[in-house]
């Protein structure tokens, strides 16, 4: 039996007035901004506080670097997902190179 796609709907969902979603899309780009600088500040103090607690000197060092390798990775996170919000015509794509999913080629 042939699969047959359902029949799309006739008006597009509705979108944040042009105001207001470049306001989201400043919002998206200040996180990624202010996220690695507060994962790094945040691995430091978890790090100062394990050295505090057991007695040692060298855990501060690696707060710091799980710090930054967790900052890094939610920058990379939130710079793609605004990427993908923000790409041209907002088409979705099915992985396979050629555009959306309901092109019949």
């Amino acid at each position: 039996m042939p699969f047959n796609r359902p029949i799309p709907e006739s008006k597009p969902p509705a979108k944040a007035s042009g105001g207001l979603s470049s306001y989201v899309q400043a919002e998206k780009l200040g996180q990624i901004a202010l996220v690695l600088p507060a994962a790094v500040f945040i691995g430091y103090g978890a790090g100062w506080l394990a050295d505090h607690l057991l007695h040692t000197k060298w855990i501060v060092i690696v707060g710091i670097v799980v710090g930054c390798i967790s900052g890094l990775y939610s920058a990379i996170q939130t710079a793609i997902a605004a990427e993908k919000a923000s790409g041209p015509g907002n088409a979705t794509r099915n992985g396979t190179g050629k555009g959306s999913s309901d092109d019949p080629s």
